[in-house]
């Protein structure tokens, strides 16, 4: 008896996989066709508002920019109005505009020469305060020195008998005041704003070496080349002190 072996069972076909749908493309929307007119379309463009933007910014810049003209156009005032007027203004004849520009060149002339005038006043004051701060200067040395100089009334009486020498007894007050203004008798009196020195003041004080080698420190060289000098000028003391009085100086 033959072996029967049973058959192997049967598979059934497995069913086939559903394929996967391949992706559909994606359509774009169309627009909706824009049924405006052309010239609408146009205006109402992005590019066309900003060109009308731009445009009306530089005519308000153009008419309004802030200035000291005058507008286009004055006022209550036509073109032709306004061309008139400038036909009225152009009609100056030469005369007229030749004095004009006179009276400008005055004026101008005349304020040069102010600012002029006032820079050299302010030079002549600083010139005139420094001067005068030498001369205060001076005296106060002078009335320190013939204060401090025990030899001062020793001046004064050899120049009063000195001065009766040449016969002026009767002007010795005059010699006195004149001198005592001048240098308070102080032989060693210098005068920086002016070089006038000694007790006479003999300017420069060189002049006095005429009289004497020791012109610098003697006070009998000094007296004697001052009345020297007073008599060639003004004859005796009395009219040399007049003299003074009338301009402070002799």
């Amino acid at each position: 008896m033959r072996d029967v072996h049973p058959a192997p069972p049967r598979r059934r076909p497995s069913a086939p996989r559903p394929r996967a749908a391949a992706p559909r493309k994606r359509q774009r929307a169309r627009r909706p066709v824009d049924s405006a007119p052309l010239f609408v379309r146009i205006l109402t463009h992005n590019a066309a508002i900003i060109c009308a933007v731009i445009l009306a910014v530089g005519a308000g810049v153009f008419y309004f920019s802030p200035g000291k003209g005058a507008p286009p156009v004055a006022a209550g005032m036509s073109v032709e109005q306004l061309g008139d007027l400038m036909n009225q203004q152009s009609d100056m004849d030469p005369v007229t505009a030749n004095a004009v520009a006179y009276a400008k060149q005055r004026a101008y002339e005349k304020q040069v020469k102010a600012d002029r005038l006032l820079v050299e006043k302010a030079k002549k004051d600083a010139k005139a305060a420094a001067a005068l701060k030498a001369k205060r200067d001076a005296a106060k040395k002078a009335a320190a020195l013939a204060k401090a100089n025990p030899t001062s009334a020793q001046n004064q009486a050899l120049g009063k008998q000195m001065n009766a020498l040449k016969g002026w007894s009767g002007c010795w007050p005059s010699l006195l005041t004149m001198w005592t203004h001048e240098s308070h008798w102080n032989e060693r009196a210098d005068n920086p704003g002016s070089d006038a020195y000694g007790i006479p003041q003999a300017l420069p004080g060189s002049k006095m070496a005429s009289s004497g080698p020791n012109w610098q420190t003697n006070s009998a060289t000094q007296i004697a080349w001052g009345l020297g000098y007073i008599k060639a000028r003004y004859h005796d003391p009395c009219g040399a002190w007049s003299f003074w009085q009338a301009h402070h100086w002799y």
